[in-house]
């Protein structure tokens, strides 16, 4: 009982160091992505910037499209801007996305590992008092 304790003990303190870990590291992640978005001042701008970027695009995507499929035109220099603007705020969507799950999966984890830590602690108690 005293080993399985211990164990369940350990299993707690690394659940709640990982779960520290990563809710930093959702930080830095978020941060690292409102630097890469230099114009946009904070990550709440992204979403209308892409559904503002998006419509633009779909516009001048079907004024220009048949004529680049039929192999009769080039892409424009704005076609080209806005489908590059698109995919750079699609990706930073994505990760701000994986930068809240990730802070998501580390509050997860530090409730976890208090959780075992205590149980663990609780058991360990029990153990001692338990005649052998």
């Amino acid at each position: 009982m005293r080993v399985i304790a211990i164990i369940v003990a350990i299993l707690g303190l690394a659940s709640l160091v990982f779960g520290i870990l990563f809710v930093s590291q959702a930080g830095s992640a978020e941060k690292q992505v409102l630097d890469q978005i230099a114009p946009l001042t904070s990550l709440s701008q992204v979403n209308p910037a892409y559904d503002k970027v998006t419509a633009s695009f779909e516009k001048l995507m079907v004024a220009e499209e048949p004529q680049i499929q039929a192999g009769k035109a080039a892409p424009s220099a704005m076609y080209s801007y806005l489908s590059g603007q698109r995919a750079l705020l699609g990706l930073a969507k994505s990760n701000i996305g994986l930068a809240k799950f990730t802070r998501l999966s580390g509050i997860t984890g530090i409730f976890l590992g208090l959780g075992l830590v205590l149980s663990g602690l609780a058991l360990l108690r029990k153990a001692q008092s338990v005649p052998a």
